[in-house]
């Protein structure tokens, strides 16, 4: 069956939610949530690797945590950063968070997410609801935020209550990546919530589109950039990130607040 014929049968299109569709061009598949903003990608020979560099920038915690116990993505998208997680570090649990059904149904069916094992657990529930549940707080050593509705106008989750949460959830040494895209405006907001509840936050140089990532440390860490060009080294070489890069743009941030 193809793309067209999952789309036509009405499957990833439950009312109440936007819908999840798909788009290919030369060799990679965009998801979209019913309008021209992509949300995600996967490229159809390499299904579980991340194609799309703000993403593989989401993944620069692993500069400063090599063996995460549980990792949690709040915000599914075409599932990009859950399979890597799941695939290449066998020892992990993976939780994704996704609101949208339409997501999480297109994404089992177009983007070769697996199915829920004893590694690997997909809620359909509100990201804020997690990260309030008692049960979650002390449970999570790495959170990824990609969190946006159909217009991507900013993230929707940017309270100083919904960053307290993801600070609640995190194990003593645990980390937070996020990606803020969109309005100018939203940057700020986003930034001056999570200066407010997290000990130490370091965004890097904008890539592709304007997305921005951010890195937010519950415990501020040493910064060795000896050791993290050693350990860049180490990713590019084990998983094919282009972690140098990360690096330079940390240490670009360290030169721009010291100015």
């Amino acid at each position: 069956m193809s793309s067209n014929d999952h789309l036509a049968d009405g499957r990833f299109e439950q009312p109440g939610h936007p819908p999840a569709t798909v788009t290919e061009f030369r060799g990679v598949r965009f998801l979209h949530l019913g309008t021209s903003w992509v949300q995600g990608a996967m490229r159809l020979n390499k299904p579980d690797a991340i194609e799309l560099e703000y993403i593989q920038m989401m993944m620069l915690w692993l500069l400063f945590m090599d063996a995460p116990r549980h990792v949690v993505q709040l915000g599914l998208g075409s599932a990009a950063l859950t399979k890597f997680c799941y695939h290449r570090l066998p020892g992990t649990r993976v939780t994704a968070v996704e609101l949208n059904p339409n997501v999480i149904a297109i994404c089992r069916a177009l983007f070769a997410l697996p199915p829920d094992d004893a590694r690997l657990t997909v809620r359909e529930m509100n990201a804020l609801d997690f990260v309030l549940e008692r049960a979650n707080h002390g449970q999570v050593d790495v959170f990824q935020v990609d969190l946006y509705d159909e217009d991507a106008r900013g993230p929707v989750l940017d309270t100083v209550e919904f960053y307290q949460g993801c600070h609640d959830c995190l194990s003593s040494d645990g980390v937070m990546t996020i990606n803020v895209f969109g309005e100018y405006a939203n940057y700020d907001i986003n930034l001056r919530a999570m200066e407010e509840v997290f000990d130490a936050v370091v965004w890097l140089p904008e890539v592709s589109d304007a997305n921005i990532v951010v890195i937010a440390f519950k415990k501020s860490p040493q910064i060795d950039f000896s050791v993290l060009f050693e350990r860049a080294g180490a990713i590019k070489r084990s998983m094919n990130l282009p972690a140098k890069g990360w690096v330079e743009g940390l240490k670009e941030w360290m030169h721009d607040q010291a100015a």
